[in-house]
């Protein structure tokens, strides 16, 4: 398994590296524990030891990662840090739906339902890479919608595990069938309907509903 290139548009070679060491440690093909040096990374990309050292610097603030002179210790990812994850994904999307609700841009929900329906038509050619791509976007999309610079900051430094964790979540939703498929699809629609009504109550219970409904499809689809 590859992280998309379609994804890296615009990625910096170490930024590249990063993604692909990040998929590799949280889908368990690097597991904790597993020792890697500069060199031998450097030599699987065909890449100079400069962009390695800005990935590794990227995977270690994350913490998938520990830097040590004997090498990289591999620290992965286990149901606790998903799930505490998936919290401050709570955290951020509860603030800023409820900071959106006195007034709801019309264009938000036209740009939601437009990513909805590219969902669901990747759902229907079968693309998970596709469909996990446009849930990363509905989400972001909201998130940037709020113009709050400081939970900007806070999303971005966890949008890459979180793009990581929602591709190898996708791809396991996939492949149970297209039942499953067009329920995430519907919480979708669930949640950009809540937003447009303005009505905070309706909102954060949304939210709740499915934070609660996708921990669920995590616990599913992950097995750490």
């Amino acid at each position: 398994m590859q992280f998309p290139s379609s994804w890296l548009q615009g990625a910096s070679r170490g930024e590249a590296i990063a993604c692909e060491l990040r998929l590799r440690i949280i889908s368990g093909t690097l597991r904790p524990g597993e020792i890697l040096s500069e060199n031998r990374i450097a030599a699987d990309f065909d890449s100079s030891r400069s962009p390695v050292r800005e990935a590794l610097r990227t995977l270690s603030n994350e913490g998938l990662i520990r830097l040590e002179r004997m090498g990289v210790v591999i620290l992965g990812l286990n149901m606790k840090d998903v799930e505490e994850l998936y919290d401050v994904r709570f955290l951020i999307e509860s603030f800023v739906q409820q900071r959106l609700a006195a007034e709801v841009p019309p264009s938000l929900i036209t740009k939601l339902r437009n990513i909805i329906d590219k969902m669901q038509l990747a759902g229907k050619h079968h693309d998970a890479v596709e469909f996990a791509y446009q849930d990363l976007t509905f989400h972001e999309t909201i998130i940037e919608a709020a113009g709050h610079t400081r939970i900007s900051h806070l999303w971005k430094s966890i949008r890459y595990v979180v793009m990581t964790v929602m591709l190898l979540t996708t791809r396991r939703v996939f492949a149970q069938g297209e039942g499953k498929v067009s329920a995430v699809v519907e919480k979708h629609r669930s949640l950009a309907a809540a937003l447009e009504s303005g009505d905070k109550l309706l909102i954060q219970t949304g939210v709740r509903t499915y934070f609660k409904d996708s921990g669920q499809t995590l616990h599913e689809s992950f097995e750490f």
